[in-house]
């Protein structure tokens, strides 16, 4: 089940008026540490960036190169202690439509495994110990230990 808040567009597709949803001068800082923090090679320093802007990260979670966080409103992404986000993969929350636009808090419990090049849309939590693989779409709720894959993610087998 996703969560998401959805607000109407005003005669346009949403991402025309960007700037009235969330202050431009906060996006571009949100921009500039998430995009830095795409190419450091220090986890605790990505860490400490990223809590800066808002985001709750847990301890020793271990954050992929390229890996990309929502610019918008990273303050709705939580991960949780020891969570790997592999390599390029991108978790948001928020979404631009032609008629609407949602926004949801994105939870990842303990112990997640994200795989590389995976998609979290806003609105899902995926439960402790619980692993993405690559290339995954997440665009619903993955129980606690349960291994999913695929475009849309879906539950293949327990805790591996």
């Amino acid at each position: 089940m996703r969560r998401v808040e959805v607000f109407p567009s005003e005669g346009s597709n949403s991402l025309v008026r960007w700037y009235r949803i969330r202050n431009p001068l906060r996006v571009a800082l949100n921009f500039l540490v998430i995009y830095t923090c795409r190419f450091l090679p220090s986890l605790a320093l990505k860490r400490v960036l990223l809590r800066l802007i808002g985001m709750k990260v847990g301890r020793n979670v271990s954050i992929g190169l390229g890996a990309t966080f929502d610019i918008f409103f990273p303050e709705l992404i939580e991960i949780g202690d020891n969570s790997v986000i592999g390599y390029n993969a991108a978790i948001l929350a928020h979404e631009f439509l032609v008629k609407e636009w949602r926004r949801g808090r994105v939870r990842l419990g303990k112990n997640v495994m994200l795989g590389a090049r995976s998609l979290v849309l806003p609105g899902v939590e995926i439960g402790d110990n619980a692993t993405v693989a690559a290339y995954s779409l997440v665009n619903r709720d993955i129980p606690p230990g349960a291994f999913a894959a695929g475009v849309p993610a879906r539950v293949r087998g327990g805790e591996k």
